[in-house]
């Protein structure tokens, strides 16, 4: 069993900054792959970015350049340091993580971004 709980959202200008957590429960978390996604209002939940059990990192196109993924396997914790931010990035982020075939996913924190 995974548990992850997310923190760090809340209301931001544009152009402002945030940095996101999950922390993970249990002792696998070094060993597989997390990422950051979120879900706006009538819409899809989408990738914001991964990073893999090895540190190798991936993103969407719509926040590369504005957005940095992290993991301290010390922790149990990955970070999403976010930058330039949008109204656009307004949504509820979540991290989630498959194990086993199975994905977990945090609570979700929301982001609002103002204009």
């Amino acid at each position: 069993q995974v548990q992850l709980v997310e923190s760090g959202g809340g209301l931001v200008q544009a152009g402002g900054s945030l940095r996101l957590s999950c922390a993970a429960s249990g002792s696998i978390f070094s060993l597989y792959a997390i990422g950051w996604y979120r879900q706006a209002p009538g819409k899809q939940r989408e990738l914001v970015a991964g990073v893999t059990s090895g540190g190798s990192t991936n993103y969407a196109d719509f926040v590369k350049g504005r957005f940095i993924i992290s993991r301290d396997n010390a922790k149990n914790t990955v970070y999403l340091q976010m930058g330039s931010l949008k109204p656009e990035d307004t949504a509820v982020y979540y991290c989630g993580m498959t194990v086993g075939g199975r994905s977990y996913w945090g609570q979700g924190t929301q982001v609002t971004v103002s204009s």
